[in-house]
């Protein structure tokens, strides 16, 4: 399960990217990490930690 902080930034990403008509390909819960990973379009990767830090990968 991705925490509270993770699911929060999850969120505001994804709203911030559709906002920029970015479709959003993938959301999942890397268990090796526990990172969630948002793929958008064929060049946005993004990696969401725990805390909610995130980055481009």
């Amino acid at each position: 399960m991705p925490t509270t902080a993770q699911t929060l930034k999850c969120f505001q990403l994804c709203c911030n990217l559709t906002s920029k008509y970015c479709s959003i390909d993938l959301v999942i819960l890397d268990k090796r990490t526990s990172n969630v990973v948002i793929l958008a379009k064929e060049e946005i990767n993004i990696e969401v930690e725990p805390n909610g830090a995130w980055r481009f990968v």
